[in-house]
């Protein structure tokens, strides 16, 4: 990816100072605390996206240096949902997601999640999501708001 591409960081205390959020609090303890950036795709026929860059602390796997399943589709929700507030300036509720846990994300190795509007249902969003490690996608999948 190019370093010029434009980016712009997403307010994390956007709900309030100490909110309790576990993906995308900056005060949260053993949260994930993970900072967004809208992102311009230039080339990209998904258009403008989220981004968010994140290296997994052991306290987070499940079997020995993977990260826990959970975890992984936690970390995706979150990455959507911020794709309905950066991109769209709304708030939703996660109604159902369909997603393939293609390789398993690894314990102490940076990632990359990237979200973007899939498909615009008028009251319904649905928000696909890729999870990647090392260049290679683990998670790939498509969340409904």
């Amino acid at each position: 990816m190019s370093l010029d591409v434009p980016r712009e960081v997403l307010d994390g205390h956007l709900f309030g100072a100490g909110q309790p959020c576990f993906g995308c609090s900056p005060d949260h303890p053993i949260g994930f605390r993970l900072v967004f950036e809208r992102e311009a795709a230039e080339g990209d026929a998904r258009g403008e996206r989220i981004v968010t860059r994140f290296t997994p602390a052991d306290r987070y796997q499940g079997p020995p240096g993977i990260m826990h399943g959970g975890l992984v589709s936690t970390l995706a929700d979150e990455v959507a949902a911020w794709a309905l507030i950066g991109l769209r300036q709304k708030f939703g509720f996660t109604v159902s997601f369909d997603a393939k846990l293609r390789k398993a994300i690894r314990v102490g190795v940076p990632l990359v999640g990237r979200s973007w509007i899939a498909k615009d249902h008028r009251r319904l969003l649905d928000v696909g999501v890729e999870i990647e490690q090392e260049g290679e996608i683990g998670y790939a999948g498509t969340l409904r708001f």
